[in-house]
């Protein structure tokens, strides 16, 4: 069996650095829970009315069935690269490729933004609003919190970790709070707006209809998106073939109870048409509610919304840079992207290469126009229905060897990850209609005759496959690897650490490679 070089210690990335804590923390972090329903709440309303909370539940579905994949292939095979390096496992090179630049581009699409939304929502809650109000100052905050949340990832992955882990206890703390206060008052009948009494049929997601749910649930796929950057940790984390993939489903778990209960709260005092008067704000109706819900103390909502923000600034580079670390690896990236920091032992030129690609697309996109970084990040539903799905096809496919040994294999392994692939590639089906209308975009502009989301997210898929067939003319050493299944422990199981991969025709004892590295 031939292999790729394995890596010396100055080339991998710092082991038994984050524990089950600090990988929960990161993966909450990432899907930035506060700012996601700042974002999403009155768009999902003016939608599907009082069964926003349902249409929350529903969305969860899909993301737990991922969630399992996530887990059952980081066991057999913990690499940082995650979906790129399990699909190139189970359904060839070009799709793993494919898969992994999907990763990279939704950080390079959201990053901006959401230090944009950490440095507005900042500067709100310590009575800065002249500074928020003015572009050129919020631009230049952003850039600098892009570079610092880099550099924190370049530096310190501990220190990395331990930021995180005050963060989502503020973030959370805070919007229980909110919620907690906003049901007292509609039970006291103390509100200042058009309170609704909670009732248990909001949790029916077929309530409002077929149309109105399938734009829920795409905007519900945007909330849960970022839980698997625990797993981008794998190689940084105690016991990498448990610890990541247990963080990933109980991300999913916890963001489930925090939004259901944040929806149910917000929909309850505001009522449904206040909302959905206000769903084009997107983060200025969370700040509007938590004034006349908290008065004075509104700003605790504000202070949310900006660690929030802040928090997924920086875990959001964590999956991008270390999917380009691992690309590189396997040499479907030049070398330079693989490069770890010899001190902090951290992917440090793929980290700021990410944050870089951010920093210019934020400033670029936004010298279109505010409708345009709004746009941008519509776009990302469809990277990342893709991604996803590609990675419960890949778990049922990498594994298909075991499927028929059991009832748990066969639910988990197989069947799960597969509905929730079918679910997403559904959504993604309809997202792409719904994105071809340019009616449909933030501003209802036209680009090409098609919606801005759809065109952004077409012309970073057409730069992918630019950069693959360059890539792959300047060395093709990665697209000789072919698909193989998962045998288990003790089956041919590379030992050499990240990036093994075998030639093809060359598979041990005349059968396909297990990539199984869960045992130490």
């Amino acid at each position: 069996m031939v292999e790729d070089t394995p890596q010396t210690p100055d080339e991998t990335l710092r082991p038994n650095a984050i524990g089950f804590v600090d990988a929960l923390a990161i993966g909450l972090n990432a899907t930035s829970p506060a700012y996601s329903l700042a974002a999403v709440i009155g768009p999902v309303v003016a939608l599907v009315g009082v069964h926003a909370p349902g249409v929350m539940l529903a969305s969860f579905v899909p993301m737990v069935l991922i969630a399992s994949a996530f887990y059952y292939l980081n066991r057999a095979d913990p690499d940082c690269g995650t979906t790129f390096s399990w699909v190139t496992r189970a359904l060839g090179p070009t799709v793993g490729w494919l898969g992994g630049w999907a990763i990279t581009m939704t950080g390079v699409l959201v990053v901006g933004s959401l230090a944009d939304v950490a440095v507005n929502f900042g500067l709100l809650a310590v009575g800065l609003d002249a500074w928020a109000a003015d572009t050129l100052v919020r631009q230049g905050l952003t850039v600098l919190v892009i570079v610092a949340m880099a550099a924190l990832c370049v530096r310190d992955t501990q220190a990395a970790a331990r930021l995180q882990n005050v963060l989502v206890l503020l973030q959370t703390l805070c919007l229980f709070v909110f919620a907690a206060v906003a049901l007292y008052r509609v039970q006291a009948g103390t509100g200042s707006l058009e309170a609704v009494r909670p009732a248990v049929s909001w949790l029916d997601p077929f309530g409002a209809g077929g149309t109105a749910m399938t734009g829920g649930l795409l905007l519900g796929v945007f909330v849960y998106w970022g839980w698997e950057s625990a797993v981008n940790l794998t190689e940084e984390t105690t016991d990498p073939s448990s610890t990541p993939g247990r963080a990933g489903i109980w991300s999913t778990v916890v963001l489930l109870a925090t939004y259901v209960s944040v929806a149910v709260a917000v929909v309850a005092y505001a009522g449904t048409e206040y909302l959905a008067a206000h769903a084009d704000d997107n983060e200025a109706v969370f700040a509007s509610l938590a004034r006349e819900v908290l008065g004075g103390w509104d700003w605790i909502v504000l202070l949310a919304v900006a660690t929030s923000a802040l928090a997924s600034t920086q875990t959001t580079i964590i999956p991008a840079s270390r999917t380009a670390l691992s690309m590189a690896r396997r040499h479907a990236l030049p070398p330079r992207f693989g490069r770890v920091h010899s001190r902090y032992r951290t992917p440090a030129v793929s980290t700021w290469w990410v944050a870089g690609a951010a920093a210019v697309w934020y400033l670029l996109i936004h010298r279109i126009s505010e409708n345009a970084l709004a746009d941008s990040l519509t776009a990302l539903s469809l990277l990342i229905a893709f991604y996803y799905a590609l990675t419960g096809i890949a778990c049922a496919v990498y594994h298909r060897r075991r499927l028929t040994a059991g009832v748990r294999e066969f639910l988990f392994i197989g069947v799960g990850p597969v509905v929730g692939a079918v679910m997403l590639i559904w959504l993604l089906t309809e997202a792409v209609a719904d994105m071809a209308d340019p009616a449909n975009s933030a501003g209802a502009t036209s680009w090409f005759g098609l919606g801005p989301p759809l065109v952004i997210a077409l012309g970073l898929s057409l730069v992918g496959v630019l950069v693959m067939l360059a890539r792959r003319a300047a060395s093709g050493m990665f697209w000789t690897e072919r698909p193989t299944a998962y045998e288990g422990p003790g089956h041919g199981e590379s030992q050499d650490g990240p990036g093994a991969s075998a030639a093809p025709g060359q598979e041990a004892d005349g059968v396909e490679v297990a990539w199984d590295r869960s045992v130490p």
